[in-house]
């Protein structure tokens, strides 16, 4: 993984963990009733959980890739179909915070962080996510361990920025997210942004 691939992965993998979902709404509704730093266990659950989904996809990945180019060629595909399908529910779902706010909240930092990695390992299409953009940043033929390392890495930086930002905007403007035309744009915002990955995805040669 070269610096410049390395920091564009970086800025994906942010920028997922921004778009709303199960876990941005687990940590809003406990930013806005315990604070931001009762979120650092639950944020970091759900990273160790997105870690573990990243190295499987590599290791998937790295041996279709050598072995298979045509059925790695059609998950590719449906992995890019699929960030268009996520899109397209992201822009039209409902707003919908009840769940999230009526979930009850740990007090212990390893409930918490127990809480937040069923919250992420409960949805296995995460994988799908690392398996639709890897591509884009490594070069599978050469895939090593260490850059499945450094993309760990990475990836645990970028997510907990991520959440953490939420949680402490979350706690600072809680006018914000209580709007619900507020929350519909943002829905719509990164669902533009996951089916423009998608369609740039399938159009890769």
């Amino acid at each position: 993984m070269t610096w410049e691939s390395g920091i564009s992965f970086f800025l994906a993998v942010l920028i997922f963990g921004v778009t709303p979902g199960p876990g941005v709404f687990a940590i809003l509704a406990r930013a806005l009733v315990c604070g931001a730093r009762s979120c650092f266990w639950l944020a970091l659950g759900m990273t160790v959980s997105d870690m573990l989904y990243l190295i499987a996809a590599c290791i998937g990945l790295a041996a279709l890739a050598t072995h298979w180019g045509e059925v790695f060629t059609l998950i590719r595909i449906a992995g890019a179909v699929y960030l268009a399908y996520l899109g397209w529910k992201m822009w039209t779902a409902p707003l919908d915070l009840s769940t999230a706010e009526a979930a009850p909240s740990a007090k212990g930092g390893a409930l918490s962080f127990l809480q937040g990695f069923l919250i992420s390992a409960s949805n296995p299409k995460v994988i799908l996510f690392y398996i639709a953009f890897l591509p884009t940043f490594m070069d599978l033929d050469a895939l090593a361990g260490g850059d499945i390392a450094v993309a760990a890495l990475l990836t645990l930086v970028g997510l907990m920025i991520g959440l953490m930002s939420i949680a402490l905007f979350s706690a600072r403007a809680r006018r914000f997210f209580k709007s619900e035309s507020s929350v519909r744009r943002l829905n719509r915002g990164a669902g533009s942004i996951m089916v423009a990955a998608g369609v740039y995805l399938v159009s890769r040669n």
